[in-house]
């Protein structure tokens, strides 16, 4: 399928948006966040477009440096976005989507190593360009995502990617259909109330949504978790003890849970003795039968070196664990998986490309090996509709991955954030999804899990025209603006 394709121009736009309660992970907590949207102009054989992509512009996520001031890092995020869009621009015209994103992709690579920013930043500007161009090229095709993958309209080359998946076709990689609906794995922050007795009356949101954990579970009908760890061990301990009290005294039988040791460690023993010590426990021992997966314990520096990998080799018993911040570059996962890691994790914020590569090269292993288990997760960068979450869960749905980390809705009161004229409009388009709830327009949940039929059907993800009405063009956005 031979195109023209070229990006224009592209325009960055914020709406500061807070959250119901804070959401604390790891050693950042959130509680008011820029919300950015990129639009870009496409010209798909010589006719114009415009795609959209957003995210949140979170704390101590790209980068975990304690020092740094949040308004630094805001600023670092412009940088790495901005620049990966003059690079889309500069690129010209190119004969697939592919090929544009390889280009900025190495470009971008190559701009950051000169100033020493770290891959896991810099990519995140490249997966806005390369989403925005998606949504484009999705609407000048007529195709919805899922189906651009599965027919390589979007000319992806994997074996570019991961040498082993020369000559495999997406479609050969992935499910033969996207999923239609998929479990929400709830996130349990490490501030977050497990009672509501526990909120404390300047942190109740008292908004209609549900906020303790025990009464998620009973609005939603929760089965998945995602456990947050402090890495203290008896504060860990105390905290699963409660929650798995809690989880079990609902009366789920078929609960699953992840725990997310965001980076807490420095080194494998530290984790091997608090694992060690939980299995020590008969009724914590039960609860870890349910575990999927231990994301990411230790930081990013230390995640893949020799001293680790050695570590958990010798470890016979550890448990099965994915890296996610150390998803940073092309090669992490293939390291990863020989220094005895599972997997990794999918955030469209890491690149759409890659997750599609890193679905590949899992399945591939996993032919070539079936008795070892290699996972690929769906992950949350908060994100929040009526763009940011539609693709991720558009992607996540190609990928087949039939439980994701939602936690936009828990922390956000839906789409409050958004004139009602848009509330109305994506219920109108997505009535599957979302649907009105405590005065708002929020996610819609039911026995657990989600309905994404709409968002699969969209070109990609969402069929909105976006109102920008209610945003601020990035030269003339100031961070004080956040405090206010």
């Amino acid at each position: 399928m031979s195109m023209k394709i070229s990006v224009k121009e592209t325009d960055l736009f914020l709406r500061n948006v807070r959250t119901r309660m804070p959401f604390k992970y790891g050693i950042a907590v959130l509680t008011g966040v820029p919300h950015l949207v990129m639009r870009m102009t496409v010209e798909v054989d010589g006719r114009p477009f415009i795609g959209l992509a957003a995210d949140n512009l979170p704390p101590k996520w790209f980068t975990k440096n304690p020092d740094q001031s949040f308004q630094d890092e805001v600023g670092e995020m412009f940088e790495v976005i901005e620049s990966a869009s003059r690079l889309a621009v500069e690129s010209g015209s190119v004969g697939s989507v592919y090929e544009l994103w390889a280009a900025v992709y190495a470009k971008q690579k190559s701009w950051a190593s000169s100033k020493q920013l770290p891959p896991l930043l810099w990519a995140f500007g490249v997966s806005l360009v390369e989403r925005a161009l998606i949504d484009a090229f999705c609407k000048a095709t007529g195709d919805s995502f899922a189906r651009a993958v599965r027919r390589n309209t979007l000319g992806l080359e994997l074996g570019d990617v991961y040498e082993e998946l020369k000559g495999v076709r997406p479609a050969e990689a992935l499910p033969s259909e996207p999923l239609r609906g998929l479990f929400v794995r709830h996130t349990v922050g490490l501030a977050d109330p497990l009672t509501d007795d526990e909120i404390p009356d300047d942190e109740r949101a008292d908004d209609g949504l549900p906020q303790s954990l025990d009464a998620c579970i009973q609005t939603y009908g929760l089965r998945y978790f995602k456990i947050k760890l402090c890495g203290e061990a008896g504060l860990d301990l105390e905290r699963l003890r409660r929650i798995a009290g809690l989880v079990e005294g609902a009366g789920i039988s078929d609960y699953r849970f992840t725990l997310d040791g965001n980076e807490q460690y420095t080194e494998v023993p530290p984790f091997r003795s608090l694992w060690e010590e939980l299995l020590r426990e008969d009724s914590i021992r039960t609860f870890l039968s349910r575990l999927i997966v231990v994301e990411q314990p230790l930081r990013r520096d230390v995640a893949l070196n020799q001293n680790t990998a050695r570590d958990l080799l010798d470890w016979k018993e550890h448990p099965p664990m994915i890296i996610d911040e150390s998803d940073a570059t092309l090669n992490a996962l293939p390291d990863a998986l020989e220094a005895g890691y599972v997997g990794t994790s999918h955030k469209n914020c890491k690149g759409i490309v890659k997750g599609i590569a890193a679905a590949g090269l899992l399945a591939n292993r996993r032919k070539a090996d079936p008795d070892r288990l290699y996972v690929q997760t769906a992950e949350d960068l908060t994100n929040i509709g009526p763009v940011a979450l539609q693709q991720d869960l558009a992607v996540i749905a190609t990928l087949g991955i039939g439980h994701a980390e939602r936690n936009g809705h828990h922390y956000f009161r839906g789409l409050s954030g958004f004139e009602e004229s848009v509330q109305q409009a994506v219920l109108h388009c997505h009535g599957d999804l979302y649907h009105r709830y405590a005065a708002t327009t929020a996610v819609r949940i039911e026995g657990g899990s989600i309905a994404i039929g709409s968002t699969v059907d969209a070109p990609f993800g969402t069929g909105v025209p976006l109102d920008l009405s209610g945003f601020v063009p990035r030269s003339q956005w100031r961070f004080e603006s956040l405090e206010s």
